[in-house]
């Protein structure tokens, strides 16, 4: 997820943005942390593609976001 300038507006912004962004980082920190162990357990890998299909997600949401804003923008 790039860090523009946009990304920072919509975080100081927008409540729904920052909340997704917030869990997004969230999501990174836990697939490091499980990362981090030797290895995983079959609940540890269906934890690992939960999250990643979640964040998957969450990145989508901030994306349509960013979209409308600056359509906003544009037409503004």
């Amino acid at each position: 997820m790039p860090d523009s300038a946009l990304t920072q507006e919509l975080r100081d912004t927008d409540d729904e943005y920052r909340r997704l962004y917030e869990e997004h980082q969230d999501c990174e920190r836990r697939l490091d942390e499980l990362r981090d162990k030797f290895s995983l357990s079959e609940a540890d890998e269906l934890a690992v593609k939960h999250i990643k299909r979640h964040k998957l997600f969450l990145k989508d949401r901030m994306e349509e976001i960013a979209r409308s804003r600056q359509t906003a923008g544009a037409t503004a």
